[in-house]
């Protein structure tokens, strides 16, 4: 019951309070007025800089999302094995989920620095000349893809190492009198066995890429607007710029909506496709 209350208060009530929002032209500062149906959402299916947000939001999970459960598996494989100080190692993949926000993005807008950054420095010993990684829509979302990964393939990679150890060790013991080397033993033993982890991690990074708002935000200098051309805005970071800078309450809400339903879309994709593979 606890649960309930609690899901009904902050979940259920500011979901249908949203929608109620969207129906209205809804300012900030003076209220409610008056009701105008689905027109925020008419507006907002033309609106061609909240395709741009959509469009970003999807290209930075894709570059943010497959690195990062790659990694991940790659890590928890290595966790997975006997090594000397293997506690300190596994305490050790959960640090950049406790460290301050404010924190990484001071690091990594100094690692991304045009003039005196660290990844310009490394870039530029394979000849490739110096970038402003703000200015370019690929270069933004590599360095903000870099700050997800960063802080999330950890806790993605213990989730991963929970499921291994699950795993019957007489499987890998038969794997090896037959003669398997220990890269099949991953890809047919281990993979298909932690396979319910993978696509739990696989839809929770997705819900997370779809809302996500802190890193550019941050990255930005706090500018909502994600650079001079909207090159790193996402539909989060569009939602805040028009519900709280615009004063626009009820075409920010329309936009919460279209986020919610994109999600739930998704979602439903990886979930047809997960049954399929089971």
């Amino acid at each position: 019951m606890p649960f309930f209350v609690i899901f009904v208060v902050f979940g259920l009530f500011p979901l249908g309070y949203t929608a109620w929002v969207a129906l209205h032209k809804w300012d900030l500062v003076s209220g409610n007025q008056g009701f105008v149906g689905l027109d925020n959402f008419a507006d907002l299916l033309a609106d061609p800089d909240f395709w741009n947000a959509v469009v970003n939001t999807v290209g930075m999970l894709v570059v943010a999302g497959v690195p990062q459960l790659l990694i991940a598996l790659v890590l928890a494989s290595l966790l997975n094995r006997p090594l000397r100080g293997l506690m300190f190692l596994r305490m050790g993949v959960l640090a950049p989920m406790v460290t301050s926000i404010a924190a990484v993005a001071i690091v990594f807008s100094q690692l991304f620095s045009r003039d005196a950054g660290l990844a310009n420095w490394a870039i530029g010993l394979v000849g490739v000349d110096p970038l402003d990684w703000q200015a370019d829509k690929w270069s933004s979302w590599t360095a903000i893809a870099v700050m997800v990964d960063w802080r999330w393939t950890g806790y993605n990679a213990l989730i991963y190492l929970a499921a291994m150890q699950s795993i019957p060790r007489d499987l890998y013991e038969a794997a090896e009198l037959d003669g398997a080397s220990k890269a099949r033993q991953f890809w047919q033993i281990t993979i298909p066995m932690i396979k319910p982890a993978v696509i739990f991690t696989v839809i929770m990074s997705t819900i997370g890429g779809m809302q996500l708002f802190t890193e550019p935000l941050l990255f930005g200098q706090g500018e909502l607007s994600g650079g001079s051309l909207r090159q790193f805005q996402t539909a989060a970071m569009y939602m805040f710029q028009q519900a709280f800078e615009e004063f626009d309450y009820g075409y920010g809400s329309a936009v919460a909506w279209m986020i919610f339903i994109l999600i739930v879309l998704i979602a439903l994709v990886h979930f047809l496709i997960s049954r399929r593979l089971k």
